[in-house]
């Protein structure tokens, strides 16, 4: 069998399970670990505090540092509400694709990096390779932090960390973070006669979104300067929006849910600090006549973008063992950042087209695959140097 066919195998195998982020993915991880451990890869399963999921980190060659990470989640959106061609868990071909949930996100990577594995040599490996298998990434990245700290209190610094999201297999080395907040406002009730008893919550959470409104147009002004991201600015958006009882009563709570995402290389507390200093003067305001009035302002997940390390020694070699010398930028979040953070320099890198991510029918071409093998091949190389 070629390695694109061992690589359209894994696929079906790992598309069949449903790793759903609100759903386990412990049966997944076991599967990881029966393909790995025989190999020689060294095994860390690294439980949430639920047990119902868990990282995996997989090492094979020497415990030093220099090393690669080859880092992939491995949960998958929902397919509720979507009309799906035929069953969503079930890989199936045509035309040169291949359709399934996460076949793009990113069950394609993961099975390049499965079906590429036999071929590493243990003992003749002069620097490691670590495979980083992450939870719940869907959700705000939520599992491969404990995966990252683990890493770095056990695991040599390694030189380049390429997290494997679908990219068109272009080379990234730039993407906006992240960040959500919830807004809980409490007013007070009155008859919908009275307003002048109550305090309407979804009238100051219209006074709370034109405020927002005023800082994305802000932020548009502003613009990239570096001209690399679409849309070229931080964008901001209010995604949910609940509140009152009928329309006869002046509503008592409302709740609103928003996140931005910041371009790297910004302050990206700097929206959250202004809007809370904005919900702050406004519940002071209203405080003087309704004691109860409150705003509650939380952040909810919040993940950093990652800013380019231009002429780097890690980002060399992942354009040498692509051959391109140029590097793109995406404005969705992904786990970079987060691995930069902690110090390894990461590029994005990974098949599939981030288009057909989340949507009905899903899918990855077979030449994005062969395209990733060989791109993996070619990194796992240089290990042998």
């Amino acid at each position: 069998m070629t390695l694109t066919g061992a690589a359209i195998s894994e696929l079906a195998t790992l598309v069949a399970f449903d790793t759903t982020s609100r759903l386990s993915n412990l049966e997944l991880i076991a599967y990881l670990e029966a393909r790995l451990g025989p190999l020689g890869f060294r095994l860390t399963r690294l439980p949430d505090p639920g047990m119902a999921k868990a990282n995996l980190l997989a090492s094979i060659g020497p415990d030093l540092s220099g090393g690669l990470v080859l880092s992939g989640h491995t949960d998958v959106v929902p397919v509720d509400g979507q009309d799906w061609s035929s069953d969503p868990f079930t890989l199936r071909a045509g035309e040169g694709r291949l359709y399934g949930r996460g076949t793009a996100d990113m069950k394609g990577f993961l099975a390049c990096v499965l079906a590429l594995a036999p071929t590493l040599e243990a003992a003749r490996l002069a620097r490691p390779l670590h495979l980083a298998f992450s939870y719940d990434e869907e959700v705000g990245c939520k599992g491969v932090p404990g995966l990252i700290a683990h890493m770095g209190a056990r695991v040599p610094r390694p030189r380049l960390a390429v997290i494997g999201e679908p990219t068109s297999m272009r080379l990234v080395n730039a993407n906006k973070g992240i960040v959500a907040v919830r807004t809980e406002i409490t007013g007070h009730e009155a008859h919908s006669s009275q307003t002048h008893r109550g305090l309407s919550a979804i009238g100051i959470a219209a006074e709370l979104m034109g405020f927002l409104a005023g800082i994305a147009e802000e932020m548009r002004g502003r613009g990239d300067p570096s001209g690399r991201f679409e849309p070229p600015y931080t964008t901001l958006n209010i995604g949910q929006i609940e509140g009152g009882t009928a329309t006869n009563i002046i509503a008592r709570h409302c709740t609103l849910c928003w996140e931005y995402r910041p371009l790297p290389g910004t302050d990206e507390d700097e929206i959250f600090r202004r809007f809370s200093e904005r919900a702050a003067a406004i519940e002071a305001r209203e405080k003087d006549r309704f004691p109860m009035a409150r705003i509650a302002v939380t952040r909810g997940h919040r993940v950093p973008g990652l800013t380019p390390l231009e002429g780097s020694d890690a980002e060399s070699l992942a354009m040498r063992a692509l051959g391109t010398n140029h590097a793109a930028a995406v404005s969705y979040a992904a786990e970079a950042g987060l691995f930069q953070q902690a110090g390894i320099p990461s590029v994005i890198c990974g098949p599939g087209d981030i288009a057909q991510a989340h949507k009905t029918d899903e899918y990855v071409e077979e030449d994005q695959l062969a395209a990733c093998l060989a791109f993996l091949d070619a990194l796992c190389t240089d290990l042998y140097a």
